[in-house]
Parts: C-alpha cells; sequence; structure tokens
C-alpha cells in the first residue's frame, strides 16, 4: 500500500497551448494531432482532479452540526433555561461516551517515596480495571495542617508522561503552595506502553501511534478509547479521596494537550470536581476541521457532533463551578475557537449568577504548558480555594525521569498488567458467542442502519469531463464522469470504449462492469491484473472503473503533504470525524457505489457485475448486498473479517474501512455468506495486516 502520488493535471497539461486551441477539431482529429505534433508525455501519475470535495462535504456538516448548539443556546433567556441546558448537555455527553465500567478495587501500591525539602513524592501504582495498572506521582506539601485542595494532572502527549519537564513543573509549584496532585501516566505513554514487547518496525510509537492502533480497533467491539482514558482520570480522583490529606471540598482537574483534551472531557463526566484548568486544548469542533487538525482517536467522541456538542458543552457542565480556559497565541489549536468557546461559556455562568467564575487566558508563547499558563493555572485555582495568594511559579527542581518511575523496571507490563488490546480481544470472542443470525431481509435493513445510509431519491446529476491525453487504458477510449453523489462529495466514473465518445453515456440495457478501486481507479486500470483480465474476458461488456469519495480522483491533499496512507493522515481525519457524525465514512463510500448503481441503472444496463479490489471491497460487498442490480460479485484482496481485526494486536486497514459497533450484530464473512446467491468469488483475501490469508 505505498502512496501515490496525485498532482492536478490541468488541461493544459494535457493537450498542450497548441492543443487547447485546436479543440474545435473532433477528437479522433485532435487525438491524432496530439500524438504527431506534441512533445513525448510525461509518465503517468495518478489523476487527481477533485482534491477538495470531501474536505468541503465534511465542512458543511460540521458547520451544520455546530449550528444546532449555537440555535440552542441563542434561546436560553433564564436562569432556568440555562440549568436545563446543563442537564441536557451532561445527558448528551453522556450518551456521546458510553457507559463506564462498575468501579472495581483500585488495590493501590506505595512503591516508593523521594523525600524534598518542602513535599515528598510517592511513587504509586492502583488498577483502574481488574489487571489494568496505572503508574502515579502523587506530591505531598510537607508541614500542611488538616486537608489539602486536592489536584489530578492528566498529561499530554509527553513520551515519559508524567515525568515531562513542564508536567513536573506545575505538581511542585502546586504542592509547593499546598496542594496534594496525583499526576499518572495516560495509556500508551511513560510506564504505561502497550506495545513495548513488539519488534520494530511494526511497533507503533509512544503516544498518538499507541493511540490509534488501539483506539480504532475499539470502534469495531462499540468501546470508544476516550472513556477509557477518562476512566483513568476518574479512578485517579477516586485514589487521591482516598487519601486523608486531601480535602473533598476542593478537588480540581488541569492538564495539557492531550492532557487538556482529557481534562475538558472530564469536566464533563465526572461530577465531583469544584474546579479545572485546560491548556492547549480548548477551541471547537468547526476550527479543528476547518484548519485540517488530526487529533487522536480519544480526542474525537463517538456521537458528539451529531448531538450538537462542542468543547464548550463539555466545560458547560461545570457550570457554575470555576473554569479557567488556557489558550496560545501562536498554538495550533485555534484562539479563536477559544474565544469563541469562552463567550459560550459566559453567557451560561451570567445566566446562572456566576459570570465571575470562567475565565480565558491567552498566552503569547506557541503550544506547551509553559509558565504563563501554568501562572495563570495557579492564580486561578488560589482563588477558588484560598490556600494561597501567590500569583508567580516557586522556585522548581526538574527530577530526573529514572527518580519518579513506580514500576521496578520502569513499565507495567513488566507487572504483568493487562492490555487495551486483551480487553478488545476478549470483548470480540464475547461478541460473537452472543450474536444470533438475521434472516436476509431484516439483515439487509440492519446493515443500512449501521451504516447510516441517507435517503436516495432519484437520479444524481452527473458531469461530463473532457478527455486528455492517452492514460494507456485497456481499451483506447475513456470517458470521465462526475457523479454528485451527495454534493459536495462525488464519486468519479471512467466508462471505457472501443471508439471515441464525448457526451452521456449511450443507453445500454446490456450487463455492465462496475470496477470499485482500491486506491485510484486511473491507476489500477493500467496496471491492475484484473482489470486487464476482465476487459479481455468480456470485450463487449460496458466497463465502468469508480472512484468513491476520499479515493483516487477525490484523493484529499489535505492535513499537510502527501497525508493519504500515514496513520495521522486526512484518512483517517475524515473517519474519525464521520464517527463523531454518526455517518461512518465507511458508510459515505456505500453510498456512493449505490448512486452510481442508480445512475448505472437508469442509463438502461438491468444487471451489474460489481468488481472491486483491496478497500473499495468493502463498501462494494455492503452495495452489493442492498442493490437488487447487482447480480454478481468479486472481490480481490477483500478483508477476511472485521473479527480478525478486532483479535489481532497490529493491522494495517484503516478507520474508514470500519463499522462501529459492527461486531455487535455482524461480521463481514455474514455478507460474504449472503452474496453466495450472487455468485460471489473471492479472489486472494486479505487479513488484518493486508497480507494474504
Amino acid at each position: 500500500m505505498s502512496p501515490l502520488s496525485t498532482p492536478v493535471l490541468s488541461r493544459r497539461h494535457f493537450f498542450g497551448a497548441a492543443g487547447l486551441s485546436s479543440l474545435a477539431l473532433g477528437f479522433d482529429n485532435l487525438r491524432v494531432f496530439a500524438q504527431e505534433k506534441q512533445p513525448a508525455a510525461p509518465a503517468l501519475a495518478p489523476l487527481n482532479r477533485f482534491p477538495r470535495a470531501v474536505q468541503e462535504w465534511y465542512v458543511d456538516q460540521v458547520r451544520a452540526a455546530e449550528k444546532i448548539g449555537v440555535d440552542a443556546r441563542a434561546k436560553l433567556k433564564t436562569k432556568a433555561d440555562a440549568e436545563a441546558y446543563v442537564r441536557g448537555v451532561r445527558e448528551k455527553v453522556a450518551t456521546s461516551f458510553g457507559k463506564f465500567p462498575e468501579k472495581t478495587p483500585l488495590n493501590a501500591k506505595v512503591t516508593g517515596k523521594l523525600e524534598r525539602d518542602a513535599y515528598t513524592i510517592e511513587k504509586v501504582i492502583f488498577e483502574s480495571r481488574p489487571q489494568f495498572f496505572v503508574t502515579a506521582n502523587l506530591y505531598l506539601p510537607k508541614g500542611a495542617k488538616g486537608p489539602r485542595p486536592g489536584v489530578v494532572g492528566s498529561c499530554g502527549h509527553s513520551h515519559n508522561g508524567k515525568a515531562e519537564p513542564a508536567y513536573q513543573s506545575f505538581c511542585q509549584g502546586l504542592a509547593r503552595m499546598g496542594y496534594v496532585v496525583l499526576i499518572f501516566d495516560p495509556i500508551g505513554q511513560g510506564e504505561r506502553l502497550q506495545y513495548a514487547h513488539l519488534e520494530k518496525p511494526g511497533r507503533p510509537g509512544v503516544g498518538v501511534g499507541e493511540h490509534l492502533l488501539a483506539g480504532n480497533q475499539q470502534f469495531l467491539v462499540g468501546e470508544f478509547f476516550g472513556n477509557w482514558r477518562a476512566w483513568d482520570g476518574i479512578r485517579a480522583l477516586d485514589y487521591l479521596l482516598t487519601r486523608p490529606e486531601v480535602d473533598p471540598k476542593h478537588v480540581g482537574i488541569t492538564g495539557n494537550s492531550g492532557g487538556g483534551t482529557m481534562t475538558t472531557w472530564l469536566c464533563g463526566v465526572e461530577s465531583r470536581w469544584t474546579m479545572a484548568a485546560p491548556s492547549c486544548f480548548v477551541t471547537t469542533f468547526r476550527r479543528n476541521l476547518e484548519n485540517e487538525l488530526p487529533q487522536d482517536t480519544e480526542q474525537c467522541p463517538p456521537r458528539a457532533l451529531a448531538l450538537g456538542l462542542d468543547h464548550a458543552d463539555f466545560l458547560a457542565c461545570m457550570a457554575p463551578k470555576p473554569v479557567v480556559i488556557m489558550a496560545k497565541e501562536k498554538d495550533y489549536f485555534d484562539a479563536r475557537g477559544a474565544e469563541e468557546t469562552y463567550s459560550r461559556l459566559k453567557g451560561i455562568y451570567k445566566l446562572l449568577g456566576a459570570e465571575d467564575n470562567v475565565k480565558l487566558h491567552i498566552g503569547p508563547t506557541g503550544h506547551g504548558y509553559t509558565i504563563e499558563n501554568r501562572e495563570a493555572m495557579y492564580q486561578w485555582f488560589n482563588r477558588a480555594t484560598g490556600v494561597s495568594d501567590a500569583k508567580t511559579e516557586p522556585k522548581l527542581t526538574i527530577e530526573k525521569e529514572e527518580d519518579l518511575l513506580c514500576a521496578p523496571k520502569g513499565q507495567v507490563s513488566e507487572l504483568k498488567s493487562r492490555t487495551v488490546f486483551s480487553f478488545t480481544a476478549e470483548t470480540t470472542k464475547r461478541l460473537a458467542a452472543s450474536r444470533v443470525p438475521l434472516a436476509p431481509d431484516p439483515f439487509k435493513s440492519h446493515v443500512e442502519e449501521m451504516l447510516k445510509l441517507p435517503k436516495r431519491d432519484g437520479v444524481p446529476d452527473y458531469r461530463i469531463l473532457r478527455p486528455g491525453a492517452d492514460r494507456k487504458y485497456p481499451k483506447p477510449h475513456a470517458t470521465t464522469y462526475v457523479i454528485e453523489t451527495e454534493k459536495p462529495a462525488v464519486a468519479v466514473v471512467y466508462r471505457l470504449s472501443d471508439a471515441a465518445h464525448l457526451s452521456r453515456p449511450p443507453k445500454d440495457e446490456k450487463p455492465a462492469i462496475l470496477y470499485v478501486s482500491h486506491h485510484s481507479s486511473d491507476a489500477e486500470l493500467r496496471d491492475e491484473p484484473l482489470v486487464a483480465e476482465l476487459v479481455k474476458a468480456e470485450p463487449k461488456t460496458a466497463f465502468y472503473a469508480c472512484d468513491v469519495r476520499g479515493i483516487g480522483e477525490s484523493r484529499p491533499d489535505t492535513c499537510g503533504t502527501n497525508q493519504f496512507l500515514v496513520p495521522y493522515g486526512n484518512d483517517y481525519f475524515y473517519a474519525i470525524h464521520g464517527i463523531m457524525l454518526t455517518k461512518p465514512y465507511v458508510g459515505q463510500k456505500t453510498f456512493d457505489v449505490l448512486r452510481v448503481l442508480d445512475w448505472l441503472k437508469d442509463i438502461g444496463h438491468k444487471e451489474v457485475h460489481l468488481v472491486a479490489k483491496g478497500w473499495g471491497t468493502i463498501p462494494a460487498t455492503f452495495a452489493a448486498l442492498l442493490s437488487e442490480l447487482v447480480t454478481r460479485v468479486t472481490v480481490k484482496n477483500a478483508l477476511t473479517s472485521y473479527a480478525d481485526v478486532a483479535r489481532s494486536e497490529t493491522y494495517t486497514w484503516p478507520l474508514s474501512s470500519f463499522v462501529p459497533g459492527v461486531l455487535g450484530s455482524f461480521d463481514l464473512p455474514d455478507c460474504y455468506q449472503a452474496l453466495e446467491v450472487k455468485k460471489l468469488k473471492q479472489i486472494d483475501p486479505w487479513n488484518a495486516n493486508g497480507k494474504p490469508a
């Protein structure tokens, strides 16, 4: 699956200056002219004429979702309105995050202590779930009389977790002011690596890499990695409140970047906090999307956009308790979004009679929990608790990472801690044992519901693109049709022919072949042996090749340069936003295939042999199941099953191929079995890691 380079080719590139001036010639003459008069064409790069179509579709969707919340807040006029709004968003947040597990014994142990001048650091290990270990440092101020305010620290994406100097700094600063602070390692960072036992290069990177690998896989079994991350924070608070040194009337949460994310989410899912200070995260979902900023799985709550939620709503769950939003002027998290969030919160707090309990601080520098943001947090917490009147950070002494380790060898895996994957595999097995097969008609309806397919009305409109230079396809001519499946999203279809054709497709009642591409129809029409075999075997059959949205001609050029196949790239970016919108990306792609089939039916075809390769096999499989027009199905390199992905510690199939919660009710083999009546042929199936099954 090597990346495909996709420069945008203009008409001038196709024809040359002389060719453009000669468009009045008939196409055959032009073709001859181009062959005889133009210089040799450069090596063919895959076509990509609609690189912004997917982005603009998502922008429309997210703006519409944002408007739900904007309109709801605009209607708030009284304190009772604001109170009802806060209750409502708490319910929506709970719906988004899903059910948390039952609380089990923490089995906390202190594995060591560091004595310092003004505080003690205890090295703590507790279990947030049975045999799922969390490593943490507890900072206890010395000489304190009576219970002290407590703070849970949530780490950002530091490879060393709680030992990151910026995070040590706020813990030490708070401890010197009289706070008890518990900072814990996130899953996949510090002492909690989930894949440290794997050999390179198959091992994911610390932080983002581990979060994506474990988190994307969880969607298949109906889990959300953010729920797991938040649960660690809730159990950290549980542990903090077991300590007699802590005053339960004053417990706060703070964190930066990914820790700012979890601070924000924890405000929404845990009611015991009395104050909060998220740093370098809070903006709006729309700003992140429009600015093409990918975020980890845990930073994108399922259904959040569909429910009309935004960052402000998670913080509104705290109202009227004190919250300070800390942003940065030079951060990649858009400060304009932080200002918008603050304005929304201030309106709610004002109606609740607590306008002074929400504040916005924008530091002058770039991303990070730097001293200006830390001091803004100290001042805010001191205002809420009265524990100190300090406004500046005291002198700090940064500890060596190895001195803060809780596990004997610095990894909980050495203590036989379970991994997230082990839970996912276990859940996969349990779901498989409990699934009940559905009869054909209910099964089709259920698949359609799981994919969240919109209604299909009429026949989609389409464009007819002017032909370019010879693309070396199996037939001498090709006409490109752009099917407006769900504007501005499009599917691009090539119709191969023996004779030149510049207009709409001819009415044809004969069977047709529709090939759904893996990564690019244009490239695969030249390079894929299956295509050549089909064209040769059925030379009189109308042959079409299709790029669904996000593939080939509409492969996005967003989120940076060459970001299609990287784990944190634009294919993931749109898949995770689809989950927040309750519109799975694979469902959108399936809808594109179905709309192309509607178009083929409208031009006369009464039967279609649906063929697909690789990534294209999944939407093609679903479309074949749902469309009566499809009478034959051939899939090459199709995924064996979603269960194979969920049971495999590593995998290469993308989130854009996954149906959230699918393994609770069906799997791909159920679809393959249903397609046997349509003469399903499978060629070289792929396993979870994209290798022959």
